[in-house]
């Protein structure tokens, strides 16, 4: 099987998923919502609603930098999502709402994910260390290297349930009296075109594990 070619095509769709992902955000950051609230009310006005009185709202820099911090119970919106009246930045505000919701109600493949995290982030320190001393020293470095990949793979995978159960539950949210009908369509668009990042990203490194695989098996 030529892994190369699958990499690339997994390569694609991620340039894809990055232009899709601007372009959406973009275009219905332009789009003010009809209520006229701000990303950082339609958070607090979520988490109230669903009793998380203790999740905390920060500004932070960057554009897209908006996540939800489990070990602080703090949210932190970017500043065209925190101080915004537009269709994107109440769909974001809301999604990372939706993480908050997921974390109070123990939601699984959140703490699974929250659990491989640290992992997946020490062997993104020392993979291609170990993989680069493989091709140099010896073929068992590299076959280390691919078992800490498989922890930044099994990262991504788990993502894609978290990410796209988070959407879900902000587009309830949104549709119980937030936004208008005619606003859900767009705020769907908005929250798709995240979701596809996720998936892009689970893809290239599946591809990339491929890759790997194959090289170490010519190496031995």
């Amino acid at each position: 099987m030529d892994y190369y070619f699958l990499l690339m095509i997994a390569l694609i769709i991620s340039f894809y998923a990055q232009i899709k992902v601007s372009t959406t955000f973009n275009k219905y950051l332009r789009v003010p919502s009809y209520s006229g609230y701000t990303g950082r009310e339609v958070a607090r006005m979520i988490l109230d609603r669903n009793g998380l009185h203790d999740v905390r709202i920060e500004p932070i820099g960057g554009q897209l930098t908006d996540h939800y911090d489990p070990r602080t119970n703090v949210i932190r919106l970017s500043s065209n999502v925190y101080n915004g009246n537009s269709i994107a930045s109440l769909s974001v505000a809301a999604h990372e709402v939706g993480h908050a919701i997921q974390h109070a109600e123990g939601y699984f493949p959140l703490i699974l994910r929250n659990n491989i995290a640290p992992i997946a982030s020490i062997s993104a320190r020392f993979v291609w260390i170990l993989i680069f001393l493989g091709f140099l020293i010896s073929p068992v470095l590299l076959e280390a290297g691919i078992i800490l990949y498989l922890a930044i793979v099994l990262f991504q995978v788990v993502t894609l349930p978290v990410e796209f159960n988070a959407s879900r539950r902000a587009l309830d949210q949104l549709d119980s009296g937030i936004v208008t009908s005619n606003e859900i369509g767009p705020a769907k668009k908005v929250l798709s075109a995240a979701a596809l990042t996720y998936v892009a990203a689970t893809l290239v490194a599946i591809g990339q594990l491929l890759r790997l695989i194959s090289l170490s098996d010519r190496r031995n």
